[in-house]
């Protein structure tokens, strides 16, 4: 049917069989789909009514036909062959895989059984792959994984113009990314809500593919069911959306405070984990913010406890204030910077994380994380 280098396929099976379901609610749904075309080109896809995804490569041989074979079990195959150039044939009711002495023989599904792979929406604009799954990343780790609350699992994308807001929140905290991209059209606006994990997948995925990654809206209004898409270099996925509802969440967003700290990020990463070795699952790590110097502690007179003191650049009155620490972690994890700016209200209001860089007069820093303080008991 076809022969391609394994580095190749193995690269473009992998991809797609990451969107296959775990546990497909019918048995056609772990295939994937592989097509050669009259004009050499090899098709791989997969699909399960919510995501789908496909590659599209260049072939040394091929003959145009399609087969249906186990996802999961082709990107296995394919990781473990050696490095040499893959035959892939259909023989009857099998496929047979040889690279080198290696030969495997897989059986085939019915292909007339698999549904068809929704249709690209239209595009809408493109985006630097690595600032897209950056800013994604930065996001994302702010989403729900409760799906009893669907519209928290989300990440919504907001456009306008050629300005792109990503906001995601689980209630304890909030993430908001603003980014620029290239639209179609200067007047271009929608509001898109995308399941979070698929989306954090896809713009990773994409991300290594050091080009353009173009989005497409099956709506301009972005109101009610929907569908949006993402390519780049041979490769598109398209998922359902989630109902666009979502918290107001600019107003949750402080935009006076009466202290400000600037840590080095990883110290103060590593003094966290350190101090919350002896923190059960959700107790918190308390920090105690004075001229110069911090001091975090966790645990209590009943239980282990620790202790450490961080040099601190902080402007304020002294205060006590208490976070959930992976919250805390993940934040730190996410500003992609090597000095940590905190910002606060009082131990009880919200207060901002942000990356240390300089901030113009009053601009805003293109990415805030918010997170909840923990009530210290008094």
């Amino acid at each position: 049917m076809f022969r391609i280098e394994r580095d190749v396929l193995a690269e473009a099976v992998a991809w797609t069989a990451r969107s296959l379901p775990a546990r497909p609610s019918v048995p056609v749904l772990a295939g994937m789909r592989l097509e050669v075309t009259e004009d050499q080109q090899l098709k791989l896809s997969g699909f399960d009514y919510e995501v789908s995804a496909e590659v599209t490569l260049e072939v040394h041989t091929g003959e145009a036909g399609v087969v249906l074979v186990s996802g999961k079990l082709l990107a296995e195959i394919t990781r473990a062959l050696p490095a040499q150039p893959v035959d892939f044939v259909v023989d009857g009711p099998k496929a047979v895989v040889t690279c080198g002495s290696a030969r495997f023989t897989l059986l085939t599904m019915p292909v007339e059984d698999y549904p068809t792979l929704p249709a690209m929406p239209p595009a809408a604009g493109r985006v630097g792959s690595d600032v897209f799954a950056s800013a994604v990343a930065q996001v994302a780790v702010a989403a729900g994984r409760d799906d009893t609350l669907p519209m928290l699992t989300g990440v919504r994308m907001e456009i306008e113009g050629d300005t792109v807001t990503l906001a995601a929140t689980d209630r304890y905290r909030l993430a908001v990314r603003e980014l620029k991209w290239q639209p179609g059209q200067p007047d271009f606006s929608a509001i898109a809500m995308v399941p979070g994990k698929t989306l954090a997948d896809t713009a990773k995925a994409l991300g290594s593919t050091g080009a353009e990654v173009e989005i497409a809206l099956s709506s301009a209004g972005g109101t009610g069911e929907g569908m949006i898409g993402f390519s780049s270099a041979g490769r598109r996925t398209t998922t359902r959306l989630l109902d666009p509802e979502f918290p107001k969440y600019r107003s949750l967003l402080p935009t006076e405070f009466s202290a400000k700290a600037e840590l080095s990020t990883g110290p103060f990463v590593e003094a966290v984990k350190r101090v919350a070795l002896v923190a059960e699952r959700n107790t918190p790590v308390r920090m105690a913010f004075k001229d110069g110097e911090v001091v975090l502690e966790a645990g209590s007179g009943d239980e282990a406890q620790a202790v450490e003191a961080l040099q601190v650049d902080y402007d304020g009155e002294e205060m006590n204030i208490a976070f959930n620490h992976q919250f805390l972690l993940e934040g730190l994890g996410a500003i992609d910077s090597d000095v940590a700016r905190l910002q606060m209200t009082t131990s009880t209001k919200p207060a901002i994380l942000t990356g240390g860089k300089p901030v113009d007069g009053d601009a805003t820093p293109d990415y805030r994380y918010l997170i909840m303080p923990i009530r210290l008991s008094s």
